[in-house]
């Protein structure tokens, strides 16, 4: 049976969006980033290598898109916010993959930046697209009052009180604790929501959004990134390597209890509890196998639980947009979602 001719429509739409604004965002950042070729070649060569590495261009898009929601048409120059959103969440995917943090070899199936340039240049690398992104974010052209806004908004989403940093800190921590779904929850709104969440506001501020509308894009962008999240974690248990990029189940490989990993241990006998402490406590897969673990969490309902849980944001991230003016930007920002939970990578 052939789907609906309006949804084959809005799924053309929202193709068309997402190809657009990956070009105008990877357009922007060619012209932003020093070239390959300019001294010190080494680190500008380790910046592209992690930029250019084919990444979903989720947070410059839904940046891209509440400006033009707001704004009837793209805002002139917002490409190089969504740009900067793009610098430093690669910059913090490089640390991300450094030995010290979650130490992998792969980042959407290409060697990750310290794999290819070592340590110190992928540290440095991460580092210099941080301070590249503000220098960005310090020249936008758009009001004094709206910059200094997006600054604010941008660097409170990256840094220790909830934000990026701070989850990371506390996903690391609880590495070595018992895991608590409490816990999980501010991971997530901290280490991934918060910058999304930053994305979409930032897009609304530069286009010159008021009070109201900068609460209904935070709700937003908090959902969309809690729902991102959950997803992510449920594809790293069940996804292939060669469609993920990266080895699978890599988060039971650092210790790391998921939303599904605890809902099973919250619900599982005491054998399935104990089969999925051995991994967590092991960090490997020598004693109890992947596929013992995938069929308890199957078995308790834990992985349909975790994407019910993943939807549910998703419609709450809809209805907060929901009565804001109809414009084919909002439809593709009501679209989102969808493809946040649908995804395969």
């Amino acid at each position: 049976m052939s789907a609906p001719h309006w949804l084959v429509i809005l799924t053309r739409m929202l193709k068309q969006t997402l190809e657009q604004g990956q070009q105008l965002t990877d357009a922007a950042l060619e012209r932003l980033l020093p070239p390959a070729t300019q001294h010190p070649v080494s680190i500008h060569k380790a910046m592209r290598h992690s930029v250019f590495a084919g990444g979903k261009r989720l947070r410059p898009i839904l940046c891209l898109e509440a400006g033009r929601m707001l704004g009837a048409s793209l805002p002139a120059g917002i490409d190089e916010l969504g740009a900067a959103l793009e610098m430093l969440h690669t910059y913090s995917l490089i640390h991300d993959d450094l030995p010290a943090l979650d130490n992998d070899d792969l980042r959407r199936g290409r060697p990750t930046c310290h794999k290819v340039f070592g340590e110190a240049i992928a540290i440095l690398a991460g580092d210099a697209l941080q301070t590249q992104a503000y220098e960005v974010l310090s020249r936008l052209h758009c009001a004094a009052e709206s910059r200094v806004r997006i600054i604010e908004e941008i660097a409170r989403g990256t840094g220790t009180n909830e934000g990026m940093i701070g989850g990371q800190v506390v996903d690391l921590e609880a590495e070595h604790s018992k895991p608590d779904l409490a816990m999980l929850e501010y991971i997530h709104r901290s280490k991934t929501a918060a910058l999304i969440s930053a994305s979409v506001v930032s897009g609304g501020l530069y286009a010159g959004a008021d009070h109201g509308i900068v609460g209904k894009l935070r709700s937003f962008g908090q959902s969309i990134g809690l729902a991102f999240q959950i997803v992510d974690d449920v594809l790293d248990l069940t996804a292939a390597e060669d469609v993920l990029g990266k080895p699978v189940a890599s988060d039971l490989r650092e210790g790391k209890a998921t939303l599904a990993v605890i809902h099973a241990l919250e619900r599982g006998t005491g054998a399935d509890r104990e089969a999925i402490r051995t991994v967590l406590a092991d960090r490997s897969f020598d004693r109890i196998s992947h596929p013992q673990i995938l069929e308890i969490l199957h078995r308790h309902g834990s992985i349909d639980y975790a994407m019910d849980t993943a939807c549910a944001y998703a419609e709450a991230a809809r209805l907060t947009i929901a009565e804001l003016p109809d414009s084919e930007a909002k439809r593709a920002l009501l679209w989102v979602p969808g493809f946040v939970t649908t995804r395969d990578r």
